[in-house]
């Protein structure tokens, strides 16, 4: 196996962009896992905007409810499903917010409608009406209007620090190959498992 998970991770991911769109739409999707308070979990699909030796990062609003759960439980598992490739990554480990400069970075990189998107929207909370939201589209684009959008105070990224990674192989007759990273110290103890 490859010395760093992190090499081979995103060896696999180049191979996924590298698959058609119709065959695999967007191959930054993973699902991410989180808890609530009571400890009961709750997965989403998100994407990932940037993967190095630190961990693996995607953004988002810090009121929805994943990023109110990561800020209070700092967290989370991930899963990459590449059907074409015949593979899935499974991710556990701590998380960090990323940096100030990083946030701004990414954010001023987004399309100006997704900028205002992240002003407008209260994710997560309860809407009552679709025009609301239409409304504070429209009370932000008018706020901008001929300037750039700064990044709102609430919307940043995260970055999930592995302690532990799988690869998992789709193989003949179920006999799949699992191959484990655990974090040991600065560097990484791996193993099989059984299919």
């Amino acid at each position: 196996m490859p010395e760093s998970p992190i090499d081979r991770f995103v060896a696999l991911l180049n191979e996924a962009k590298a698959v058609s769109r119709e065959r695999l739409p967007e191959p930054t999707a993973f699902a991410l896992g989180t808890v609530d308070a009571d400890g009961a979990p709750n997965v989403r699909i998100v994407l990932l905007k940037g993967v190095d030796a630190r961990g693996f990062v995607f953004y988002t609003n810090y009121h929805s409810q994943k990023g109110r759960e990561l800020l209070a439980t700092p967290r989370a598992a991930m899963c990459f499903h590449w059907q074409p490739l015949e593979v899935q990554v499974r991710v556990r480990g701590g998380v960090d917010q990323v940096t100030a400069e990083e946030a701004d970075a990414y954010f001023a990189s987004r399309a100006r409608g997704s900028q205002i998107g992240a002003w407008a929207s209260d994710q997560s909370a309860p809407l009552d009406e679709g025009a609301t939201l239409e409304r504070r589209v429209a009370d932000f684009t008018k706020k901008f209007e001929g300037a750039s959008v700064p990044r709102p105070p609430h919307w940043s990224g995260f970055r999930i620090v592995p302690d532990r990674i799988e690869f998992w192989k789709g193989m003949p007759s179920r006999l799949h190959v699992r191959n484990v990273y655990t974090r040991q110290g600065h560097g990484w103890t791996t193993g099989l498992l059984n299919p």
